[in-house]
């Protein structure tokens, strides 16, 4: 199977590893990865793929989600517009074709957008925790709570946990092809996935970085959302 990752600079490669890795108790790892770049003008080599993973990086402008006031809200040195406008066309390849998609932190609120969903566009500054990384750049971790009847509670048999986090903006109003799966202590939304649970392709949304989450290859909010990707690739193209 051929799996696109989207993108995302120096981290790329992290992802790339996660995605290649063998989960514990799966067999699949006849995988080959396709980084889909503006950069390398590569968008047609899309077709080729079985499944996408939406990386995570720099913040979507709100222009995308009708909030361009926000704009002062956001980081202007970690936006990419030539990145947003690549990856809506890859989102409307996804949608179109129904591929299976993976979305992490940005990819999340990149989907909740492309569905007509909106953006908090600073989460501080609405009285919430922060949920960016420290300043020494090392991932914050918090409490999560996967809502009980939901895909991702399914995946990872879990209802209280710990997750990484390294965001400072969310999914504020949800797009109504869509559900919460997950929540912080502070009611910030770690996760989504479709509402109607006869879901036409598989799609899951994740705020947290299930790639370098610590202890990867035995932590359920990683290895399981990975197993459970590729295993709904493999047996769609079986």
């Amino acid at each position: 199977m051929k799996i696109g990752i989207t993108d995302c600079g120096a981290k790329y490669p992290i992802y790339e590893r996660w995605i290649l890795s063998q989960s514990p108790a799966s067999g699949v790892s006849n995988i080959e990865t396709v980084r889909l770049s503006y950069k390398e003008n590569n968008f047609e080599q899309i077709k080729q793929c079985d499944g996408i993973v939406l990386t995570g990086g720099e913040d979507i402008h709100p222009k995308y989600y009708g909030k361009p006031e926000a704009i002062n809200l956001c980081n202007s040195d970690f936006m990419d517009e030539q990145r947003d406008e690549f990856e809506w066309k890859v989102c409307e390849y996804i949608f179109e074709k129904k591929l299976p998609v993976l979305g992490i932190c940005r990819g999340l609120q990149l989907v909740n957008v492309f569905l007509g969903g909106t953006l908090i566009s600073d989460i501080p500054s609405v009285g919430k925790s922060d949920h960016s990384k420290f300043h020494e750049g090392q991932d914050r971790y918090h409490a999560v709570e996967v809502l009980h009847d939901s895909e991702l509670s399914k995946i990872t048999n879990i209802v209280f946990g710990e997750i990484n986090s390294a965001h400072h903006q969310s999914a504020d109003f949800i797009a109504k092809s869509l559900k919460i799966n997950a929540l912080s202590d502070d009611r910030i939304v770690e996760g989504l996935e479709w509402k109607d649970a006869d879901f036409e392709h598989y799609m899951m949304l994740v705020q947290w970085h299930p790639e370098r989450i610590i202890n990867a290859e035995e932590n359920s909010f990683s290895y399981k959302i990975r197993q459970s990707f590729v295993e709904n690739i493999q047996s769609k193209i079986q």
